[in-house]
């Protein structure tokens, strides 16, 4: 059965072919199961495009940023659901992208521009307010601390990612070399008796020899579709202008957000110079022994 034309989806279809392996906690518990069901909606009854939503979700943002803006507590709770519910749509436009093979490049470059904007906006807003009700200078440091952190949190996130792609360049590089095997024509999940390949070299044994225990939390985690950076850019968001407004605590919310989330970004640092470890040894290994069967 269609309508309009357009296939029937289901909120089975959104959740296998939209939601993502891994996601953060709060997206995963408390935006997809209302994003999920807004999308089936949205998808079946409507010819609503992801950019259109795009732009939905940036403009409920100023919105949000304007109710910042006033700094008293009423105003205060409705830039706060406003702010939730432009995240909500920010989360739909990927959905319907991915759920209706509509998604471009142009509706990816707008998505990423607008949330930065939308974080500037209602940071120097929430802030700005705060500062005009009470006179104390320290929200201007504040505001500027936010956006400092969610730059920070991005622009880290691009870096740990390519030099992720680079360690495993290097091992195919390396693996190529004593082998004459080139990457392509070698299995992606090797056997004990076979080339391997870079994603079957194991960078985490420094890791699991620490924190064995990390293992266990992780695990639970995945199952649960949970990414075990517990406090990203997305939980820091939602502390400062969720979290913080409702609560009427937005200065200790937004430090302490700030806190746990420099404590992750060092705990990627930490695990990623362990890595490069046992990249060390993987190289050695691999070019020590030219016709490698297993690492």
């Amino acid at each position: 059965m269609a309508v309009f034309g357009m296939p029937r989806f289901t909120l089975n279809d959104v959740r296998t072919q939209t939601y993502k392996p891994r996601d953060a906690w709060w997206t995963v518990f408390l935006v997809d199961p209302l994003a999920g069901r807004l999308v089936v909606g949205v998808a079946n009854r409507t010819s609503v495009t992801p950019n259109q939503i795009t732009w939905g979700a940036f403009l409920l943002g100023l919105g949000s940023a304007a109710c910042f803006l006033m700094a008293d507590w009423s105003w205060l709770v409705a830039g706060a659901v406003l702010y939730h519910l432009s995240f909500v749509l920010d989360c739909m436009d990927g959905k319907i992208a991915r759920l209706k093979g509509t998604g471009t490049v142009l509706g990816g470059w707008l998505d990423y521009v607008f949330d930065r904007i939308r974080v500037l906006t209602c940071a120097l807003a929430l802030m700005w307010g705060q500062f005009k009700a009470t006179g104390a200078e320290f929200y201007l440091v504040l505001g500027v601390l936010v956006v400092f952190l969610d730059m920070l949190r991005y622009v880290d996130a691009l870096q740990v990612a390519k030099v992720r792609r680079q360690m495993r360049r290097k091992l195919d590089e390396a693996i190529e070399e004593a082998t004459g095997v080139p990457a392509s024509d070698r299995p992606q999940v090797s056997e004990p008796d076979e080339i391997p390949s870079a994603d079957s070299v194991d960078l985490q044994q420094h890791f699991r020899a620490h924190f064995a225990w990390y293992i266990r939390i992780r695990d639970w985690l995945r199952d649960h579709r949970v990414r075990a950076h517990l406090i990203s850019g997305i939980e820091f968001q939602m502390a400062v202008f969720i979290v913080g407004p409702l609560t009427g605590a937005i200065a200790p919310v937004t430090i302490g957000t700030a806190v746990l989330l420099l404590v992750f970004e060092l705990a990627i640092m930490f695990k990623l110079w362990l890595s490069s470890r046992d990249l060390t040894r993987a190289l050695a290994e691999i070019r020590s022994s030219p016709m490698t069967t297993g690492l």
